[in-house]
């Protein structure tokens, strides 16, 4: 079958319910209590949802028989599931000590995991009592600026920002990722450099965008010093599996801190590359976001499907994106605090999921990612809702609200929260014909019929909705731990492998065949393509004028 075709299993309830509105399924209470659950600070309410028990059921019968528990149990205990690498996935070891189900990976590389987990809070300590020096660290530390892209930027980001109101006293993050200058001009006139401690964060510690931002900010800190380039290494500590690279790069081997081939970047938020996010909230607070995502571990790990969050949540995408073809997935936090979660999710969804082969190397013969993309509300209603409410395409969207915000601000709060579920219901129940045209109480017969059906809202386009008790350090590693098994459970599904990423590469590659020629080192260009060498041609044009 081809991709875009839905599963014989779900064609029947997909034709089914083409004929039935979500506000007609709304009316069924019972329904919506089989479609909302809880674990610990987190509410999933799947009732906006375009589906029925019937639907729900043969979506469930189809993951029972798929062996997802098998799948998920060789996960946990640290087989090599990552086929095309050869390498285990193990995100779920680096919570485990904030899990009550005994951990199954292996025992040295839990034992790796404390052992980091205990040189970062040796160091926060040192820092937090006046004694980074004995660390090899500047005395006095202000800003702590995290170099790094992708998987090495986008969890600590998001998450420094989310626990803005945990952060220790006396301590600003900063994050450059972007090749792009501007961003590291700016840094380097606003902070001090005496006083920066910089993380460069890098698997390999070859990273194009990584080391060039860690040499524009290692010259910046050694003109500080005079030229003295030995007092300027005691700003930076490396996050990489590359230890004997980060050292020639000038980190001393004592601040070089470990990443492991059995944790992708996406996935790596829990180890080292979350010592920025560490520094920013203390130990204590790292340790309840552990907690937090150990929790949703343990809860995957014994619900049965019809309980169970992350596989819920994969099979309304499922069901959405197989079932009814929709092609994109608006995430909405409303909460400000939230504002980085989409740009995560893009990656987390769109790098693990975005294959067109099986594991086997074989077509895939189902649709597989979709695109995921939104931004915070009430922003978001001033900007692309008119679209999901009268657009011709239906986009499922998820909404996240925070019940106790972090502020007191009880007014401003309630408003955030009315229109998060004002547009929800909009989206489902919209507004009928008849409706709209009762509203038009000016005008002849003809006119107002053209009015109402400008103001008539179709309805019927589904959304699920996510609510935090609080923001917080344990709620955030469950929301983010609950996203990550829904990207496994989505990828067992779909057959594929959710943990390489090879599409990655390809440009990488381009990237450094053609940056020689931009700096007129390369005087023969054919062996470009037409198109990129009259690119190249015009740049070097120009810069010349």
């Amino acid at each position: 079958m081809s991709p875009q075709r839905s599963p014989s299993f779900l064609a029947e309830h997909v034709e089914r319910l083409s004929r039935t509105h979500l506000r007609d399924l709304l009316r069924d209470t019972g329904r919506g209590e089989r479609l909302r659950h809880r674990v610990g600070p987190i509410l999933l309410d799947l009732s906006r949802q375009k589906l029925d028990a019937p639907a729900l059921g043969a979506l469930g019968a189809h993951v029972e028989a798929s062996g997802w528990q098998a799948a998920r149990d060789a996960m946990f205990a640290g087989e090599p599931i990552n086929t095309s690498e050869h390498r285990a996935v193990l995100h779920t070891a680096l919570r485990a000590g904030g899990s009550h189900l005994p951990s199954l990976a292996p025992r040295e590389a839990r034992q790796e995991i404390e052992q980091t987990l205990q040189r970062i809070e040796r160091l926060i300590q040192a820092i937090e009592r006046g004694e980074a020096a004995s660390m090899g660290l500047p005395a006095t530390i202000t800003d702590v600026v995290n170099i790094g892209i992708g998987g090495s930027d986008l969890g600590p980001r998001l998450a420094v920002r989310a626990l803005a109101p945990f952060h220790v006293p006396h301590m600003r993050s900063h994050f450059l990722t972007n090749v792009d200058g501007q961003a590291a001009h700016e840094l380097m006139r606003q902070l001090d450099p005496k006083r920066t401690l910089v993380i460069v964060v890098s698997k390999t510690f070859t990273t194009q965008e990584t080391l060039l931002n860690g040499n524009v900010l290692r010259d910046w800190i050694v003109r500080a010093y005079e030229g003295d380039a030995r007092a300027a290494t005691r700003h930076f500590i490396a996050v990489s599996a590359n230890t004997a690279e980060a050292e020639r790069w000038g980190v001393p081997a004592s601040n070089v801190y470990p990443m492991w081939d059995f944790v992708g970047g996406r996935f790596s938020l829990w180890s080292a590359v979350g010592l920025s996010l560490a520094l920013a909230i203390g130990m204590d607070h790292f340790r309840a976001l552990l907690a937090g995502a150990a929790r949703i571990d343990d809860h995957f790990r014994t619900a049965p499907w019809q309980e169970n969050l992350p596989v819920l949540l994969s099979l309304i995408e499922y069901w959405n994106r197989n079932g009814l073809g929709t092609t994109s997935r608006a995430v909405v936090p409303y909460a400000d605090l939230l504002g980085d979660l989409t740009s995560y999710l893009q990656q987390l969804e769109m790098e693990s999921l975005g294959k067109q082969v099986t594991s086997q190397g074989q077509p895939a013969t189902q649709s597989t990612s979709a695109v995921v993309w939104g931004s915070v509300g009430t922003n978001a209603q001033h900007a692309y809702f008119q679209a999901l409410h009268q657009g011709t395409d239906v986009v499922p969207l998820e909404f996240i609200g925070v019940v106790r915000p972090a502020h007191t601000l009880r007014s401003n709060h309630d408003a955030l929260l009315s229109n998060l579920l004002a547009q929800a219901a909009a989206l489902a129940l919209g507004k009928t014909f008849d409706e709209a045209l009762a509203e038009v109480k000016s005008g002849d017969e003809a006119a107002r019929r053209v009015l109402a059906a400008q103001r008539t809202f179709p309805g019927d386009r589904p959304s699920t909705l996510i609510l935090l008790d609080s923001l917080t350090p344990e709620s955030l590693g469950a929301l983010i731990a609950l996203y990550e098994h829904k990207v496994f459970m989505l990828g067992h599904l779909w057959d594929i492998n959710a943990f390489d990423q090879w599409g990655v590469e390809l440009g990488k590659v381009i990237a450094r065949q053609i940056l020689p020629a931009l700096d007129g080192q390369v005087d023969d260009l054919t062996d470009f393509d037409s198109a990129t060498r009259a690119s190249i041609e015009a740049i070097q044009e120009r810069r010349e004028g």
